[in-house]
């Protein structure tokens, strides 16, 4: 299947951080300067509260810092302290906040699942997973700590083990009632790295239904369905959530994969090409643009781009198979090459060796070919490719009794192929078992195309007077009797 790349265009990292900065629901209302302030801690708490849910971050966080100072162990002002710093993007100061709050109430889910969201952004994996992993102990309904750990868990390589255990956290969360769009999408993430893709296809239906503009959804959807070749509903996800986010990488890279399943290639290129410099030149941008070209081994860009791609990857089998079909016409000895490196790396690969074959046959190899064919043939014995292989190569040795045997073959196997009757009447005549020959002439003039058969028929026309006299006199029958 074309393009299965391990890059995701899309976190759950953005959501995590608006769910961390939201304002508390039990906020006070009241003034927003600064009297009373040395009075009540909890009082100045509640201000911080009012002016977070305003949207008055600053204000917010020296209210926090007033209450903190007045109460040095606060447990809630510290980790709203650093929940108002991540929104100020003061991240160093919001993790020292978060880590004073676990310190102050070790048993408190949130501050441990913002430790952990906030170490994602840093990239601090290992520290982040194991803080998330602590707050769903404490709390299994924690929705930070469920989204961030999917982030970590999809992106990864953890063991099938640990994605089931995420997976009963995340059911649980999607029974409750009013389980928002993001989980089930999470939940929709986790199945699929699963490889359930039913259940990830439902749960991505259930996220759009209750939100359709979630992103996330749209997008892994697109690409299941891809996957599944529903092309037509797979582009409607896909160029839906382009629209959503017109100046997203992530959305043209999913828009341009899809495409390119659907056989939209030049579609997928315009779709890259309509980025800006920058986002061009990014790898996974580069790399799909390749193998957007690399896949249509018909033209001389698609081989010039295989090219680079082989010339990084020189132990890539399915590369160097897919670069020899490119020069099996242009380039026979180029492609004999690169077909017998792929079929050394990987001898088990059937596909291989019979490219290898081909490659010998347009090489003019033939005994060689004869020998890998046979081969080939051994442990499977119904490979098209090779029995046609064989036939030809077989012919052009002069080794007719062999070549009648692999064009019978081919006949059973496809009796429309009406170029085997030619080729059978040839064998046949130059080895002058002439009654035969003149069947299979006859067979082959009933069925052969002008179109596309004109010179077999014309050569065909030229034989038949003086086949018919050489039967009439009974020289086919002679000569071979005393061949015997």
């Amino acid at each position: 299947m074309l393009f299965r790349f391990r890059f995701r265009a899309f976190t759950f990292l953005a959501l995590t951080l608006a769910l961390l900065c939201a304002s508390p629901a039990f906020a006070q209302n009241g003034d927003d300067g600064f009297t009373e302030r040395a009075a009540d801690p909890v009082k100045l708490f509640e201000k911080g509260q009012d002016a977070h849910q305003k949207g008055d971050l600053r204000l917010a966080l020296e209210f926090y810092e007033e209450a903190i100072k007045a109460r040095p162990e606060f447990p809630e002002a510290e980790y709203q302290r650093g929940v108002a710093l991540v929104a100020l993007s003061r991240l160093p100061e919001a993790e020292k906040a978060f880590r004073r709050a676990i310190e102050l109430r070790a048993d408190w889910a949130l501050p441990q699942a913002a430790l952990g969201a906030l170490l994602v952004r840093l990239n601090r994996q290992a520290e982040a997973q194991a803080r998330l992993e602590s707050a769903l102990k404490l709390d299994s309904g924690n929705v930070v700590a469920l989204l961030s750990l999917t982030d970590i868990y999809v992106l990864g390589k953890p063991a099938p083990a640990s994605l089931q255990q995420l997976l009963g956290h995340m059911r649980q969360a999607t029974a409750k009632e009013g389980a928002p769009a993001a989980l089930w999408s999470a939940r929709g993430s986790i199945e699929r790295a699963l490889d359930d893709k039913k259940g990830a296809l439902a749960s991505f239906d259930r996220a759009l239904e209750i939100d359709p503009n979630y992103l996330q959804a749209r997008l892994e959807r697109a690409e299941l369905r891809a996957e599944a070749g529903d092309f037509e509903r797979a582009l409607e996800d896909a160029s839906a959530a382009r629209k959503l986010a017109p100046q997203s990488v992530n959305t043209a890279l999913v828009l341009a994969r899809v495409l390119a399943r659907a056989g939209k290639k030049e579609e997928a290129r315009r779709t890259l090409e309509a980025l800006d410099d920058a986002s061009k030149q990014l790898p996974e941008v580069v790399s799909l643009k390749n193998a957007i070209l690399a896949s249509d081994t018909n033209t001389a860009e698609g081989c010039a781009a295989l090219e680079k791609l082989a010339a990084t990857d020189e132990r890539n089998a399915a590369l160097l198979a897919r670069l020899g079909a490119c020069y099996r016409i242009s380039n026979p000895s180029r492609s004999l090459e690169l077909y017998r490196r792929a079929n050394e790396l990987d001898p088990s690969k059937i596909d291989y060796a019979t490219g290898y074959v081909s490659a010998l046959v347009q090489a003019r190899r033939f005994a060689e070919a004869v020998a890998i064919a046979r081969r080939i043939l051994a442990v499977a014995p119904d490979n098209y490719t090779a029995h046609a292989n064989l036939a030809t190569a077989l012919y052009e040795l002069k080794r007719f009794p062999e070549a009648l045997v692999e064009y019978d073959w081919l006949l059973a196997a496809k009796p429309d192929l009406v170029v085997a009757y030619f080729f059978i009447a040839t064998a046949h005549d130059l080895l002058g078992q002439y009654p035969e020959a003149l069947a299979a002439y006859e067979k082959f003039l009933a069925r052969a195309n002008p179109a596309e058969n004109q010179l077999e028929i014309d050569k065909i026309n030229l034989r038949l007077p003086s086949l018919r006299r050489q039967i009439a006199r009974g020289e086919g029958a002679k000569r071979k009797k005393s061949g015997q």
